[in-house]
């Protein structure tokens, strides 16, 4: 699953019995400061993260509740680490809904690296059930489609054709 002109777009799948591991990598022409604000600051998330609200108390132990991405999910947990502009890690936590019968209690990492006039942003998502991350993969991906058009100053992806295109990309895994 690579593209020709970058390799790190699309997600690595780890599947971990009944959970998995999706990680990202891509390789953005922005300092870590920039990317930082686009994914800690709650009007940037608006964009790219279609979020309605959000709350980030910013330090190692606070807390962040929000309610973001297409499906409008309640997001509450506990900031797990927080050093700018590196490392951004918190809990994940849905309540059970429709898709997500048994909720989730996952843990979402952004980790920053300056590679000259780039940065190396390795996102990764842990314990999603595997129900939840068969579709997180490919909506993780347009996601992160729609920050780096945000931080280019470009369009936005329309998230459904966009999804919709990725999810012959990514494999359907047996239960």
């Amino acid at each position: 699953m690579n593209t020709s002109d970058n390799s790190t777009k699309y997600g690595q799948i780890i599947p971990d019995g009944d959970y998995a591991t999706i990680v990202f990598k891509r390789i953005i022409p922005h300092s870590p400061e920039n990317i930082w604000e686009a994914i800690t600051n709650p009007e940037d998330l608006k964009q790219w993260l279609f979020c309605s609200s959000a709350k980030i108390e910013g330090r190692s132990g606070g807390r962040i509740e929000m309610v973001s991405g297409p499906a409008q999910f309640h997001v509450t947990g506990k900031i797990l680490k927080w050093d700018p502009p590196r490392v951004y890690e918190h809990e994940w936590n849905v309540s059970p809904r429709d898709e997500m019968p048994q909720g989730e209690n996952a843990i979402f990492r952004y980790e920053l690296t300056p590679q000259g006039k780039t940065t190396l942003l390795t996102v990764t998502y842990q314990r999603l059930t595997m129900n939840t991350a068969r579709g997180f993969a490919p909506g993780g991906h347009v996601l992160l489609d729609r920050l780096e058009a945000q931080l280019d100053g470009k369009p936005l992806p329309d998230w459904m054709p966009r999804f919709q295109e990725l999810m012959a990309s990514y494999p359907a895994w047996q239960k």
